[in-house]
């Protein structure tokens, strides 16, 4: 399963009730091992995007920066990078020695090089960089490329990097996680006559098992391989949903910006001075969700303009006025994000968590 945790979803600026954009998830293997239930200290996560004061938010959760596995940055601006040196300055000084992967564009690795000279700032664990310009180089038509991402010999992670469009260039991540077990055939060992014993959770740990009576159980022939998939795409700020049709055609759910309504977008254009800030609007991304028959929806990256509590009938900007716009056009599962509000996505649902 996975486990998001919203640590930031306010638009450009921090505002009373949101932080900047920053989003954790924890990457779950419900099977654990042999049979076993999942290890509660085991959870691996990915932090997609890393605004400033990030760190702080994490403070206030049980996720550990030490089981932090991977980094993804969809683009340069501040509000989705700033807290990146902080958070990679206190993991050092906590004595993390895992090494980390960040997949980000190659500006944060200069971002992050300019910090280290001017601060003083040491590292040590490794960092495996991958240049998201590096992945396009020698196929700048192809629209994607995936990163694989192992956490264990059963736990696979399938990161997906998608172009979008924006004032710079941005993407998106399409998070595949493969968690695989042997399942046992109890069904079939209790019609022999094998009794409940060490045997069977040898077999299922992939072992043959000869019994006290000389007889040989080959694992193959008693359990099965099961995988369990789930997919989840947390896009950047984008103006054009569409390019994401592919991409949403198996994806349990779709993480994406609403960052104002189509009125405000429409009034923003219609100044003489207009300049375009390339986001999407909630009547925007709720058709493409229709269109593209998405079940789960979570909305975020929400203009510092709406207050963060929903009343129809205010005269001031709030999150009413991205709801009723976004359930004109799309009926599915929506969720407006709020900072740490979190979800638990499973191959039967997603639901919201419970603080």
């Amino acid at each position: 399963m996975l486990h998001l945790t919203f640590l930031g979803t306010s638009a450009g600026v921090p505002t009373k009730k949101r932080n900047v954009t920053a989003l954790a998830i924890e990457c779950l293997n419900p099977f654990g091992s042999a049979g076993n239930p999942a290890s509660k200290k085991n959870k691996p996560w990915v932090l997609v995007d890393c605004g400033e004061a990030t760190q702080h938010q994490l403070l206030k959760t049980n996720i550990s920066s030490h089981q932090l596995a991977v980094i993804c940055i969809t683009h340069v601006h501040g509000d989705h990078c700033y807290g990146l040196p902080g958070l990679l300055a206190s993991m050092a000084m906590s004595g993390r020695k895992e090494s980390l992967t960040i997949i980000a564009p190659q500006a944060i690795k200069q971002f992050l090089e300019a910090v280290k000279a001017t601060t003083e700032l040491y590292f040590p664990f490794e960092i495996e960089f991958i240049s998201i310009e590096s992945l396009f180089k020698t196929t700048e038509l192809k629209q994607s490329h995936t990163v694989s991402v192992p956490l264990s010999t059963t736990h696979q992670l399938d990161i997906e990097v998608i172009k979008l469009f924006h004032r710079v260039k941005s993407y998106a991540f399409k998070i595949t996680q493969t968690v695989q077990t042997i399942k046992l055939n109890i069904e079939k060992l209790k019609a022999e006559g094998v009794e409940p014993t060490a045997a069977w959770g040898r077999l299922q740990a992939g072992k043959d098992v000869t019994l006290p009576n000389g007889g040989q159980l080959k694992s193959l022939d008693y359990t099965q391989r099961v995988a369990q998939v789930l997919k989840v795409i947390v896009a950047g700020d984008n103006d054009n949903p569409q390019l994401l049709s592919e991409a949403a055609k198996d994806a349990d759910l779709l993480v994406h910006e609403a960052t104002y309504t189509q009125a405000v977008a429409d009034k923003i254009m219609s100044r003489e001075d207009a300049f375009d800030p390339m986001h999407t609007t909630a009547k925007r991304i709720a058709s493409f969700a229709h269109s593209a028959q998405l079940n789960n929806l979570i909305l975020t990256h929400f203009s510092a303009r709406y207050q963060p509590y929903d009343d129809p009938e205010s005269k001031t900007p709030n999150m009413a006025d991205i709801r009723l716009e976004v359930e004109q056009y799309y009926q599915g599962n929506l969720w407006l994000a709020r900072d740490f509000m979190r979800f638990e996505v499973t191959h039967k649902a997603v639901k919201q968590l419970v603080n």
